[in-house]
This record gives C-alpha cells, structure tokens and sequence, in this order.
C-alpha cells in the first residue's frame, strides 16, 4: 500500500536493546490531502530513517505494511514504512528566482497608448 502527502510532524526517534541486538525507530505523521484531509502516523525502522532523511514539509510517498498485534488483551496497529520517496528527487535543480519577462521596445513613431 502507498500513502502520498506531506510531512507534517517528525517524532523522536527512540532506541532500545532486544533479543537481537539494538534497534531504532522514528515515527512522523504524513497528511494526506482529500476533502477530508487525514493524518497517518508511520514508523520507520533502521537504516531506512538514515536513509530517507525526512524534514517538516516534505512531500513524500511512503510504501507501507499494516500490522496489528495483541496485547494484554487490546489490539495495537502499526503502519511500517518499508520504503520513502521524495518527490520531485531526481528532477533538475531551478536556477532560483522568478522568471524574467520579456522585454517589448517601441521605434520613436509607435506609440504604447497608455494613459500615463
């Protein structure tokens, strides 16, 4: 499943010690624009939190895996990135600025005909 939208919020990351050695996570909360915009908390896992270098604002599309696990008796859901894309990465840098407009001359006999 593929959420696209933007970042709204990166969390903490949090580390820890397992069975398997350590681990590290961060979560952030990407909006997804609709009618009814909705906001969807993501994990990323790892490497892959290196690897996708989120800010605040930026625009992405997020490859996800949904899982819920039982607890105690009450249910937890997770949505797990396995894979973020930037977008507009790979698309030419802009030289900066506004574009420049054209220039229009006039001869001494034309005139432009405005009032002032």
């Amino acid at each position: 499943m593929e959420l696209t939208g933007t970042v709204i919020a990166l969390l903490p990351e949090v580390s820890g010690q397992g069975k398997n050695g350590t681990w590290r996570k961060q979560e952030f909360v990407i909006e997804i624009p609709s009618q009814y915009p909705k906001k969807v908390c993501v994990s990323l896992w790892g490497d892959k939190i290196d690897q996708a270098a989120l800010q605040v604002d930026d625009t992405v599309t997020a490859s996800v895996d949904i899982e819920s696990r039982e607890y105690n008796s009450r249910w937890y859901t997770e949505v797990k990135a396995w894979k973020v894309e930037k977008s507009g990465a790979g698309a030419p840098a802009s030289s900066g600025g506004a574009p420049i407009p054209p220039v229009t001359t006039f001869t001494e006999d034309e005139s432009d005909d405005l009032p002032f």
